[in-house]
């Protein structure tokens, strides 16, 4: 009996507990209430028009855009008030990066290997504060024991961007993310996880109800979307970039179960052949595309698929020892990089920025240098439409599973306030976002101000 009731007492301690949890308002759901802030004198970059807007004005009540107006906005001088003279400087939404590893990003693959999970977290914590200092406010996760740190986040418990986390991308045996030594083979269903399994970077799946069973478990444990590595890749050991990994079947596996949490599947891709086997079997967004080929791009664009890609910088092979198979990869990879950028112009491919950087403390803080090294093949105005509105519509395919239920990526009424004021007109010239520290002079992330610095 007295078994019974403890047990029963639990369940209703539990049940209270995840009721509260359940109850308690996301950061972006704070609507009307909260403090407010007022930017006066201000030119608009909206996320979408390629020009800047005539000296106005900008309310932010809470967490929301409520009001802009050519006209000066009368405030209450409350406590909770803080009125920024913008001074004619511009005002644009936070940047969005649509390719990022925040637990990976800055520590190098043999650290991150080794080192305790505690330390891991710290130093991602650490990187996320300099990630939001650098203008972007919110990052798409495509490889990552991230959960956590979105939490913390979220919370108030560090400073960072918002997340929209994939959780551990989902792989094959000898596929990019199997990092695996030759002594840990031949695997064995059931046997103890692998290092990077256990840290929740990749998982390995071999058969369609595996790969069912990882991206449910990725869906539970809090992923907006799922990534799957669908061919060869630069940074593992064991694959070639010419490979397909995950059969037809797989893939479908895969979209089916993310369809079924109303999200969607981007892949890991460089050749036409991974990205048309991703296409047949319902993949939304390619990552990469590196390798692809005419035809492919103009099957991309007949079936409306995302190209988030990215600008890699030559110095990226310095991740990677001299004469290694790894840089030799990223040296192909590089010379087909020129032509993807000018197939996803001439077909006019939904096209996302993102940086994806692994393992380096040097490239990571020049997150924004490669947004503007895109003006080798865009303008200003749509590189920087590219980085806001765009990458916002792409981080919308979460649909149900989207954490952030609000617009980002656009300064309109009614859109949350992640807004920078930047130092001068980043249309006329874009190399401002090259130093954010000296041209980012007010960061807002959700309502909140992270960094003033105006007059």
């Amino acid at each position: 009996m007295k078994t019974s009731l403890i047990i029963y007492s639990l369940g209703v301690l539990i049940s209270a507990i995840i009721g509260t949890q359940a109850q308690s308002p996301s950061p972006s759901v704070a609507g009307k209430a909260g403090p407010v802030t007022v930017f006066s004198d201000v030119r608009i970059f909206d996320g979408k028009s390629g020009k800047l807007s005539a000296p106005s004005n900008v309310l932010v009540r809470g967490n929301i855009i409520e009001k802009i107006s050519d006209k000066p906005i009368p405030t209450d001088r409350r406590a909770d008030t803080t009125l920024i003279d913008g001074g004619g400087r511009t005002l644009m939404p936070g940047l969005i990066d649509a390719h990022w590893h925040a637990m990976l990003a800055t520590t190098p693959l043999n650290v991150l290997m080794t080192v305790d999970d505690g330390y891991l977290n710290l130093l991602a914590g650490r990187e996320a504060e300099k990630t939001l200092m650098r203008g972007f406010t919110t990052i798409r996760d495509l490889g990552g024991p991230t959960f956590g740190l979105k939490r913390a986040i979220d919370e108030g418990v560090v400073v960072g961007p918002r997340i929209y986390p994939s959780g551990a991308m989902i792989t094959i045996t000898g596929g990019h993310g199997d990092f695996r030594q030759p002594y840990e083979l031949p695997r064995t269903l059931g046997a103890p996880t692998t290092r990077t399994e256990e840290m929740g970077g990749s998982m390995i799946a071999d058969s369609p109800d595996e790969v069912r069973v990882r991206v449910r478990e990725q869906l539970m444990l809090g992923a907006t979307q799922i990534k799957l590595t669908a061919g060869g890749g630069v940074a593992s050991p064991h694959s070639p970039l010419d490979v397909s990994t995950f059969t037809e079947p797989e893939l479908r596996a895969a979209v089916e179960a993310a369809d079924n949490w109303g999200t969607y599947v981007t892949v890991h891709a460089y050749t036409p052949k991974a990205i048309r086997r991703s296409i047949e079997a319902g993949v939304k967004c390619i990552e990469h595309g590196h390798l692809m080929d005419e035809a492919t791009a103009k099957l991309m664009a007949e079936k409306k698929i995302w190209l988030s890609t990215q600008p890699f910088p030559p110095e990226m092979a310095d991740v990677f020892p001299p004469g290694s198979s790894e840089r030799a990869k990223f040296e192909e990879v590089l010379t087909g990089m020129d032509n993807t950028y000018r197939l996803a112009k001439k077909y006019s491919l939904k096209t996302a920025f993102g940086t994806d950087i692994l393992f380096s403390p040097a490239l990571a803080p020049r997150q924004g240098e490669l947004l503007t090294s895109l003006t080798r093949w865009y303008a200003p105005a749509e590189i920087l439409t590219m980085a806001t509105s765009v990458n916002a519509d792409l981080l919308a395919l979460s649909g149900p599973r989207n954490p952030y239920p609000g617009k980002l990526g656009r300064i309109e009424e009614g859109a949350l306030a992640d807004l920078l004021l930047v130092e001068g007109d980043p249309l006329a010239d874009i190399k401002l976002l090259d130093d954010p520290g000296k041209n980012f002079v007010v960061i807002m992330k959700d309502g909140k101000i992270y960094k003033n610095t105006a007059k």
